[in-house]
């Protein structure tokens, strides 16, 4: 899991800046200013928890037999970068306001992820 987590994260957190520079760059002439601050919205949560998930790694890189509730916070967080910035992203660039509905899903994942890591941090044996 270290490897694929370490490995996901990376790819993720540079993608992020990839959407950061293509909104800065290629967008803020094309889309409206609330499309450009939500398309930036989903940048940044995916950045944040791109390093969430860095951590994880770090984490079950350092324990003989790692959690299932730390595991389960890396795919937790993935799922949130999915649905949140997934739809943020699709929203900000099509306009359909219907994709506003599916954020929140992934940002109960990523709540979820946050409170697995919690569980997990609390019991960890390092």
């Amino acid at each position: 899991m270290t490897q694929i987590f370490l490995s996901i994260a990376a790819i993720l957190g540079g993608l992020s800046v990839a959407a950061g520079a293509f909104a800065s760059h290629a967008l803020r002439e094309k889309i409206s200013e609330r499309s450009l601050e939500i398309f930036e919205t989903a940048a940044r949560y995916q950045m944040y928890h791109a390093l969430a998930l860095f951590l994880v790694a770090i984490l079950i890189s350092r324990t003989e037999s790692p959690q299932p509730t730390l595991i389960a916070s890396g795919w937790l967080f993935m799922i949130g970068i999915a649905i949140f910035s997934g739809s943020l992203y699709a929203l900000s660039l099509t306009g359909v306001k219907s994709l506003g509905a599916i954020a929140p899903l992934g940002g109960t994942a990523f709540l979820a992820g946050w409170g697995a890591l919690a569980f997990a941090a609390w019991t960890l044996k390092l």
